[in-house]
């Protein structure tokens, strides 16, 4: 019989495990929760430091599970209600176990955002301005390789160092690079993928290797060039998520007829 059913190209399927279907759905039900559990025991805060020895931790900040590499960190302050992603590297000085002397070296404000794998090395000083966001990946370094001499391996040679200074408010976009010696202005966009080195003015937005202003805000001129698209309508202040969920289920007649309405009124 299974011959003939090999002949005519017919599949017998087979026949399924139950119980061994039933055993697989447990125990990955099992990993997620432990892997979940996992991750919030292991965050690091003010409350549970673990191990670490931060300068200054902020209240509601945290640093999630698991952690990048992280040393220096009596000369690291990190300031209230941060967020710090997985696989986020730490850094204050060269190396592990250094004195580095009696002031921080990587100061990071309120409200920031880390993004998952970023590193932020800071050899020398850095600075990370309050309610600053970064997208993902994002490698921010006092220190850079030097190769001065043409016969010596250039991971042998002593590196370059400058501080960097990122001022409030910015957005760094995914797989941005910020050089030594850059001195980034307020609430300016970096573009995914930008290499940052020397001075951006405040009220940019800068993109490309090396990154160039493309846009930028004075009080004078407003945004030049324009903006291309109007600014988004922010939700009005009372407004709660089920009054947001049906309208979200309205049509396009009951949209305009809201409309007309509001226009009446």
């Amino acid at each position: 019989m299974g011959s003939r059913h090999a002949e005519y190209g017919v599949r017998v399927p087979k026949s399924k495990n139950t119980f061994s279907s039933w055993r697989r759905r447990a125990v990955q039900r099992a990993v997620h929760a432990g892997w979940a559990w996992v991750q919030r025991t292991g965050s690091v805060t003010a409350d549970h430091p673990g191990r670490f020895r931060f300068g200054a931790l902020g209240t509601g900040t945290r640093l999630a599970f698991p952690l990048g590499t992280v040393f220096g960190e009596p000369w690291i302050h990190l300031g209230a209600h941060c967020i710090v992603g997985e696989q986020v590297t730490l850094t204050a000085g060269l190396m592990p176990d250094l004195d580095l002397g009696p002031d921080p070296i990587l100061r990071i404000g309120d409200g920031v955002v880390l993004g998952r794998g970023s590193h932020v090395i800071a050899d020398t000083t850095v600075t990370i301005g309050s309610d600053c966001y970064f997208g993902p990946y994002v490698y921010v370094t006092s220190t850079n390789h030097s190769y001065d001499d043409p016969h010596e391996p250039i991971g042998k040679q002593w590196p370059r160092m400058e501080p960097v200074e990122i001022g409030p408010g910015c957005w760094v976009g995914t797989g941005a690079v910020i050089l030594p010696g850059a001195r980034i202005g307020r609430n300016v966009v970096v573009a995914a993928g930008a290499v940052v080195r020397g001075v951006v003015p405040d009220h940019a937005v800068v993109a490309g290797a090396p990154a160039r202003v493309v846009r930028r805000w004075t009080p004078a001129d407003g945004w030049q060039p324009p903006l291309r698209t109007p600014p988004p309508v922010p939700i009005p202040e009372g407004v709660t998520p089920e009054q947001l969920l049906k309208l979200a289920d309205l049509d396009e007649k009951d949209v305009a007829r809201l409309a007309e309405l509001d226009a009446d009124a």
